[in-house]
């Protein structure tokens, strides 16, 4: 390119890509076709006369996000970099917390209502909250032990209604119980039966996701090693709100959600909105057997979860299409 050449190249490029000018009133400004605007402007960027530049925050890989939302067919997908020590020995880095705290900022709006379900991503997360829209909280999952409620999805709700402004509606009572009859029987005491009313009313969820060994799944953590055996051997392969998954995103041990307090898997899956938090490599085949379950539209996780999801296999099922792996005629076992 020549001086003139150059100069207009220029101009033209401050005109698009500064001033939002249209190729239409550019070729009009400069007496040319449009089409020869979109040559220059092209030629431009190839002559590296303009240089475009994308920036993010360091601590979140773009790419990788990307490419796991096409991957599973989700409708956000946010990756953050790794802890650079410990990144293989600890599940869900705290900034993943922090992360979806940002996001839930922005997904919910004013009037909805925010189900909250226990798991130590989404205490982290609440932690991190510091905007949030006037909404309705409520508690999706009785709690790990109930005398840690106050550090745990209790104070998490509190936490957010407090950042909202909003009504809390927490539940009282240890996710799982001895028996079927013992909690069916705290499902109708008047404080849980409230919460549980808001479930269908639920418009945004913050899911954690836990795999099938001990410290990463809390569920697996209050069973009996019988209990642990038993539904090992129907091929769970990841936990989420006391739901068993196989790899496929079946459900499995499905006697044991009659022993917990939890929102089901039907009402889980009609909430429009459901964000997982969920990271490390020792999570990673539990996250992707939760995604092809149906009932995540979204995720928060780390760089090194989102390598291992992304040399998986594509979802067949993508996650918006909120599929249900069971009804393809594979019975899944109790």
């Amino acid at each position: 390119m020549g001086p003139a050449e150059l100069v207009q190249a220029a101009a033209m490029a401050r005109r698009f890509y500064l001033e939002g000018k249209s190729k239409i009133q550019i070729a009009e400004e400069f007496g040319v076709s449009r089409f020869k605007v979109a040559r220059v402007l092209e030629t431009a960027l190839e002559r590296d006369l303009v240089r475009i530049e994308i920036r993010v925050p360091a601590e979140l890989d773009a790419e990788r996000s990307d490419a796991l939302r096409a991957h599973y067919g989700l409708r956000h997908a946010v990756v953050v970099e790794s802890p650079a020590e410990g990144a293989d020995e600890s599940p869900d880095p705290e900034n993943l917390g922090e992360v979806a705290a940002d996001l839930l900022g922005e997904l919910v709006d004013e009037g909805d209502v925010l189900g909250l379900a226990w798991g130590r991503s989404t205490i982290h997360m609440a932690a991190a909250l510091d905007r949030l829209p006037p909404c309705t909280v409520v508690q999706l999952t009785g709690v790990y032990d109930a005398g840690t409620a106050e550090r745990g999805s209790v104070e998490a709700v509190r936490r957010a209604a407090q950042v909202s402004g909003g009504e809390a509606h927490p539940i009282y009572a240890p996710m799982l119980l001895p028996d079927p009859a013992t909690a069916a029987a705290l499902r109708h005491q008047t404080g849980i039966a409230r919460a549980f009313e808001y479930f269908d009313k639920v418009t945004v969820a913050c899911v954690s996701i836990g795999s099938w060994e001990p410290g990463i799944s809390t569920v697996h953590d209050m069973l009996s090693d019988e209990e642990r055996a038993h539904y090992a051997s129907l091929g769970v392969a990841a936990e989420m709100s006391a739901h068993l998954f196989d790899t496929h995103g079946r459900r499995v041990g499905r006697d044991l959600g009659e022993r917990c307090i939890t929102v089901e898997a039907d009402r889980l899956r009609r909430i429009p909105e459901v964000v997982a938090i969920a990271g490390g490599p020792r999570k990673a085949e539990a996250i992707a057997a939760v995604l092809r379950s149906g009932l995540v539209t979204s995720l928060v996780t780390d760089t090194a979860a989102a390598d291992l999801l992304l040399s998986a296999a594509p979802n067949p099922r993508p996650a918006l299409e909120r599929a249900d792996p069971d009804d393809q005629g594979i019975a899944s076992g109790r």
